[in-house]
Parts: C-alpha cells; structure tokens; sequence
C-alpha cells in the first residue's frame, strides 16, 4: 500500500469514527502525511508489562503501519531519551507523544475555526497537529509553542518536509506568546491543572480556548470557554476520559518521604474509597482537594488508599476495618477526605451529573465547576 493509500484510509478512519466531520478538515488532514512527524521513530508499550517501553525506527517494518493506525505513540521517554537512543528497553515514564489521529482532529473540529483565523496552539509535540492547522488556515495564521527544545527542532524538520512553515516559539507555552496576540482561538495539546490567565488575556474577546482540563488524581476532561470583556473565561467541558500529558510545570511534585500513616484522627467513612475508581467521582476529589497524590498501600495487614498533599504534609488513609466498614485517619491542616466527601455528596445530590453537565468559569482570583 502507498503511503498516499494508507493516509487516505487513516481520513476515511477518522470520518467513520465522527472525528473528522466537515470538509475543511477533511481536505487538510488528506495532505499531511502522518508518517513526516515520526521519522525518528516511537516506543511500544513492550508486551506484557506495563511499564516497559521499547523502540520501533524507520528501518522496522512495523513502523509505517503503525505510523497510520489510529492510536497515540510515544516519542519521548523521562524527558529527554529518544527512541534511537535505546537499545532493548527502557522502564521510564513517557514525556512526549503524537496524540492519537482521532483525538487531534476531533479537538481540531472542536476549535469552531473560520478562514482567517489566527491560532495559537501549546505544545507543538511532533508537529503533526501543528501541520493540519498550517494547511486548514494557512501557515501564516498558525502559531506553535513547545516547552522542549529539542522537540521543537525535530517538529520544525518534520514540518519542512512537509512544506509548511508556520510560526514556531521554544518556551513556557503556560506564558502564551503575547507577540503574536490577539488570538481568535487557543488550543492546548497538553493537559492543565487551570487555565493559564495569559492565554484568556491572549484571545480576543468572543475567541475560544480548547483545552484539556485535569489534575493530579489523573482524571481530566476537554473544556470549551469563551473568553469575555471582563477578563473572564466560562464555558462546558465537552467530554470526560480525554487524557493528556500535564504541561510540565503542572506536574505533581515528587511524594518524597511519606508521613508519619499511623497517627491521625479515625473515623468512619461516609464513602469508600472506590469513589476513586470512577473517573468524574475522582474529577469531582480532585477539583475538593488539588494538591493530593493518590497511592496504594499494605500496611497494618490490609489495603489503605492514601491521598497525600505534600505542600501542607495533610494526608488521609482509606481503607475497610475488621468490621468490613470503609474507615478514613487522616491528619494535618486539611481534612483531605473531609473535603473530598463534602464535594461527593454536592455532586451526587445534583443527581450524579456526567462531566458533559459541568462548565467550568476561570477569573483572576481562580476557577470553579459548576454543574
């Protein structure tokens, strides 16, 4: 199959699918060659485990193929490593990736763009999305910031072979890039705990922000606001599962040495801890309590599942007592499970609303959900 086939069948994928769903961006996505952005090859998750990753290069069979399969490849791992640097395997966490095709485009469709429009998009990445964009509204309307620089570079070389040459910053996409501003449309392929102020100042008034919205409890969904006269932001979040590397600075700090787990006020717990395992139940904890971690741990001969805070030391340990009760101790200047049962049982007497219902409003002084 030629290259030319196989990108044709990715854009009938991508229809089928309901990502691409006007001619516009079906017309652009048909000229982008996907397989450009991933000459310097990507990381398979290595079969059977789920922390191992190991190269696949140009000179594998397998990478063409793949390069057009609707799926998100890792191109970076801790960092800096890229996939010609290994040989074998590598158990590090993924820094950088191409987002799956179907994702981009659905995003892309979801920006509301008209001919003319001038964008600015966080985290050129490989520079795939970064090229569709180029050849929807032309490259002249497109501004691209990356964090990495040694991503830029290789996104910028890729964006040449393809023929396009859009603007392209090195810096803290969370400053936005105010040269270029006003904007009529932001989006952000990364995730983000809130929505940087600088990029609501960015967009004119009546432009769109499109971003990925989510924290440190690893749930997120896509948010859609309008940015209004008085510096404002508001608007749905359209969908929840969409997942996105946290833009750097967003990370969570490391955990460090854990406190002290068997002091702490107990009590029983109004809900469990398996409230976490639902992702808008854990969106709604994350939003009550931004600072906590989660990790899982046996001590005291059970399981206990733990929220930790690291700025303020507070921390609150879940588990079920010989009783078969759920049963929360927890300690320090935030009542970490307190604040997460208090924001639950808001949402669940509002009936349980899907992420869909909720809209988030970003000022000056912070963000809050409503739903």
């Amino acid at each position: 199959m030629s290259d030319q086939a196989r990108l044709q069948q990715l854009v009938s994928t991508l229809t089928e699918k309901g990502s691409l769903r006007t001619a516009p961006w079906k017309q652009a996505t048909a000229t982008v060659p996907r397989h450009e952005f991933l000459r310097d090859g990507f990381f398979r998750r290595v079969k059977g485990s789920a922390a191992s990753w190991a190269p696949v290069l140009a000179d594998d069979p397998r990478w063409l193929e793949a390069c057009y399969e609707d799926e998100s490849l890792v191109t970076q791992i801790a960092g800096t490593i890229v996939p010609a640097d290994i040989c074998g395997e590598i158990m590090r966490e993924p820094t950088s990736s191409s987002t799956l095709p179907s994702l981009v485009l659905r995003m892309l469709e979801e920006l509301q763009v008209e001919d003319g429009m001038r964008v600015l998009e966080i985290g050129t990445g490989t520079g795939y999305s970064t090229g569709v964009l180029s050849r929807r509204l032309g490259e002249d309307c497109v501004t691209s910031i990356e964090y990495d620089e040694d991503v830029a570079d290789r996104a910028r070389a890729a964006l040449g072979r393809v023929g396009l040459y859009p603007t392209l910053v090195t810096g803290d996409g969370l400053l936005g890039h105010g040269a270029q501003a006003p904007y009529d449309r932001v989006i952000a392929t990364c995730a983000v705990r809130t929505v940087p102020q600088s990029w609501i100042e960015q967009t004119r008034p009546g432009g769109l922000i499109l971003a990925t919205v989510g924290g440190w409890l690893a749930s997120s969904s896509l948010a859609r606001l309008t940015v209004h006269d008085d510096g404002t932001a508001s608007g749905p979040l359209l969908s929840g599962h969409v997942s996105f590397m946290l833009a750097r600075p967003h990370s969570a700090p490391p955990l460090g040495l854990l406190p002290d787990l068997s002091v702490g006020k107990e009590r029983e717990a109004i809900l469990g801890a398996h409230v976490l395992d639902d992702w808008t139940g854990r969106f709604v904890v994350q939003d009550a309590a931004p600072y906590a971690q989660r990790l899982t741990l046996q001590q005291n001969g059970r399981q206990e599942h733990v929220l930790v805070d690291v700025d303020t030391g507070s921390w609150a340990a879940v588990y079920v007592d010989e009783g078969n009760r759920w049963t929360v101790r927890q300690d320090g200047p935030v009542a970490l499970w307190d604040a997460a049962e208090e924001a639950l049982g808001r949402w669940h007497a509002a009936g349980s609303p899907a992420l869909e219902e909720f809209t988030l409003t970003v000022t000056p002084d912070g963000h809050t959900y409503t739903w």
